[in-house]
């Protein structure tokens, strides 16, 4: 790659940028090795890397309905790797299938993308929501803090607690969560109150904030407070270290209590971070509401496509 600002599209989405484009958008890719079947809608001119297949030729129809069509075949059915995942274009062009007229493919297209656009604006948005949480958070306790304030250390403000295994949980509505992120929903919680969910093991910069019931696996730690009011300050707290550099382990990147508990802090009194508080919790509540908006829209999306593309549900032209 040469330094540029044209994306090069992988099988997993964006994975560098360079200064030429092999297509111009509105173009579609599939994932062809590694992340197989993965599609992607590119607006903008792209690059294309050799771990995708993209489309060379619409054949006439709707770019977008095409996007949204390719994400309801299961690629992964005609694998042909071994070690990694492969996907031969020759073995996909035989799939016999069915298309609507034009209009009603530009129609769905229309339908679709307007819910992935309002999903991606709530998205912008709470970014920018979480970005004004942090500025808020370094002014007041990294570039305005006080020399007199005292040193204490993060034992001092939670309990770090192990999550547990979640394989014999049967499904349900409460998240689950390891490093990474998002597993799966299962029937019941291991912690129904303010929360900072902490890597043990992975991604160790992987910070989050839980305000609802949750579970967590082994790989996470998770915290009860000690003192009112400084869960969202221990979060930005450890969102500003950099975890990773502390990792203690060899082949698995791993964090111990021991390094947790230790991390010193600088204290300001107790009416700074019922401040803080005060003046973040807005900012978070619009972001939990925005966040069940995007789940909403997005099980609405999930439902409508396959019945879309099947012709189950049709668009009245």
């Amino acid at each position: 790659m040469a330094d540029g600002k044209i994306p090069v599209a992988g099988s997993n989405g964006i994975i560098g940028y360079h200064n030429k484009s092999t297509t111009k958008g509105i173009g579609v890719t599939i994932g062809r090795s590694g992340n197989l079947g993965n599609s992607f809608l590119w607006r903008d001119e792209f690059w294309a890397h050799n771990t995708t297949l993209y489309v060379k030729d619409f054949k006439g129809n709707n770019e977008i309905f095409v996007y949204y069509f390719l994400k309801t075949i299961d690629f992964k059915s005609f694998n042909v790797g071994s070690a990694v995942p492969t996907l031969n274009r020759n073995h996909v062009y035989p799939l016999e299938v069915s298309l609507p007229p034009l209009p009603e493919q530009t129609a769905i297209a229309a339908i679709l993308s307007s819910l992935d656009d309002k999903i991606d604006l709530l998205h912008r948005q709470n970014a920018t929501l979480e970005k004004m949480a942090e500025t808020l958070f370094r002014k007041w306790f990294v570039e305005e803090a006080k020399e007199e304030w005292e040193e204490k250390a993060l034992s001092d403000f939670v309990n770090v607690k192990y999550g547990k295994d979640h394989k014999s949980l049967a499904d349900g509505t409460i998240p689950v969560y390891g490093s990474g992120g998002l597993m799966r929903y299962a029937e019941k919680a291991l912690y129904e109150k303010e929360s900072v969910l902490i890597p043990r093991k992975g991604t160790l910069n992987n910070i989050m904030y839980q305000n609802d019931p949750f579970w967590t696996v082994d790989t996470m730690f998770y915290t009860e407070m000690k003192k009112p009011n400084v869960a969202k300050f221990v979060y930005y707290f450890l969102k500003d270290q950099d975890l990773a550099s502390m990792n203690v382990g060899s082949a698995v990147p791993s964090m111990t209590t021991e390094v947790l508990n230790n991390m010193p802090i600088l204290t300001p009194p107790d009416y700074v971070f019922e401040k803080f508080e005060n003046a973040v919790s807005p900012l978070f509540k619009k972001s939990k509401s925005d966040q069940t908006q995007i789940r909403t829209l997005t099980a609405l999306r999930d439902t409508l496509l396959p019945k879309l593309m099947s012709g189950e549900v049709r668009v009245k032209m």
